[in-house]
């Protein structure tokens, strides 16, 4: 498939999907949304790609989020059509069976921001800035910015970034546990290639299955996610990938995962 608003690479089991509208900060628009889930499906069935990484082209923004001058005159119809983008976008993200790594490099507002919540990690440049700023154009977030940032931050701190629309640097998003780590600007894909990579020479099934469990016992009451958790366990336990970790640590070697 050719792009135009996106950079597809894959290597050494590695899927880096940049957001190529610099100009525009990378805000999302109808187009670009298609060509990211066209890459994501690309790399949900590509056997070979172990760990995905989104990034936005530039120095000044992962996402600055949805196109704001097409929300000029919009009807309630066409808002819940944008709504339901985001919605596929960072279910894309969340469903993918693989682990999703957001490098944020500037600015991530608004639906950039709920992007970046919707992946398993967020590394972050010194210069990188957070914030869901919807309510300074007398809007919401729509993209899932109400529920993940509650989950992540907790309910104060959520509504303090919902309520103001202030934007937080990348020290502050650390502290609040938004962010899972922050490098130099100059280091930031180095560190996120090099965290991917650790990431896809992990067990895949292992990390296949922990991230469905993580991702659904958080919806649940525990007792139902324990007992999912035992579920899974036992599914994990009769992979092949168990029995060659086993071989492995035992001969003290490195192991060779199968992914079955």
């Amino acid at each position: 498939m050719n792009y135009q608003y996106i950079i597809y690479e894959k290597s050494e089991g590695v899927a880096t999907i940049t957001l190529n509208r610099p100009d525009a900060l990378n805000a999302w628009s109808k187009e670009l949304a298609q060509e990211f889930l066209g890459a994501m499906n690309d790399a949900r069935s590509d056997e070979a790609v172990k760990a995905v990484i989104i990034t936005g082209a530039g120095d000044k923004a992962f996402s600055a989020g949805a196109d704001i001058k097409a929300m000029k005159g919009m009807t309630a119809l066409k808002a819940r059509e944008l709504s339901n983008m985001g919605y596929k976008i960072c279910n894309a993200i969340e469903t993918i069976e693989k682990p999703v790594i957001a490098a944020i490099n500037g600015y991530a507002l608004g639906g950039g921001m709920e992007v970046s919540m919707a992946c398993d990690f967020r590394i972050a440049s010194d210069k990188a800035r957070m914030g869901q700023t919807e309510v300074n154009i007398g809007l919401i977030p729509g993209w899932g910015g109400t529920q993940r940032l509650t989950r992540l931050v907790g309910k104060a701190r959520a509504k303090e970034l919902v309520y103001i629309g202030k934007i937080i640097n990348a020290d502050t998003a650390h502290q609040w546990g938004l962010v899972n780590m922050i490098v130099p600007a100059p280091e930031l894909m180095t560190a996120a290639r090099q965290f991917a990579q650790e990431l896809a020479n992990k067990a895949p099934v292992a990390v296949k299955v922990a991230k469905a469990l993580i991702e659904k016992g958080a919806e649940i009451d525990l007792e139902s996610a324990l007992a999912l958790e035992r579920e899974g366990f036992g599914v994990v336990a009769s992979s092949e990938d168990l029995q060659e970790g086993v071989s492995a640590f035992t001969e003290k070697r490195k192991p060779g995962w199968k992914g079955k």
